[in-house]
């Protein structure tokens, strides 16, 4: 199976921004970006890859024992940026240190149970909403620079702030590529683990 850890904003929050990028690009959305269908949309705690069957029941142990670990945390969307000239996304503020905390505490059982490390650093946690298309894509790496449709996006979400919410568990995510609406992934929840809350009060 092809999992990940995640972290799924409330409908409300997910909504909000919706309408925030409703307002900026009208009815209709730039063909240069690929974007991600909202039921899709979620801020990635540890990528694992594939897993194989008999690892997903210590892999869901072992999350369950950092979810259990943890304690709830806040964190809202806002601000807006592109990775690599090519990623379109949405930043989040609040408890960010303890969101990363919670990555690194995902990604390392991850390590432990599969073998294999999650490369990509998640030190700035982010929803992504939308990717370059590949034609256009090349042509805005090879400038270093995003395509204009993108560079205006950014730039009219900078100020963007979604309402705060309360995160209070951790999702394991099945992935199957593309067997979502447009040919896009479809993502199955495998797990939900609760963290913990009156942590920092328990003995």
């Amino acid at each position: 199976m092809r999992l990940f850890a995640a972290v799924r904003p409330p409908i409300p929050v997910l909504e909000h921004l919706s309408g925030a990028l409703l307002g900026v690009l009208g009815p209709s959305r730039p063909d240069d970006v690929r974007w991600t269908a909202e039921e899709n949309w979620h801020l990635t705690l540890a990528f694992y890859g594939e897993v194989p069957e008999g690892a997903v029941e210590e892999l869901t142990a072992d999350l369950a024992g950092v979810a259990r670990a943890t304690a709830p945390f806040e964190l809202s969307l806002r601000g807006a940026g592109v990775f690599s000239h090519r990623t379109l996304w949405i930043g989040a503020s609040g408890d960010v240190q303890a969101m990363t905390g919670l990555s690194a505490a995902a990604a390392a059982v991850g390590a432990d149970v599969t073998g294999r490390e999650d490369d990509r650093p998640r030190h700035r946690p982010h929803l992504t909403v939308g990717r370059v298309v590949a034609g256009r894509g090349g042509r805005a790496r090879r400038t270093g620079r995003a395509v204009p449709q993108v560079q205006a996006l950014v730039h009219a979400l900078s100020l963007y702030e979604g309402p705060t919410w309360e995160v209070d568990h951790v999702l394991l995510v099945h992935s199957r590529p593309g067997a979502g609406r447009g040919g896009g992934p479809l993502y199955e929840d495998v797990a939900r683990f609760d963290l913990t809350p009156d942590l920092a009060t328990r003995p």
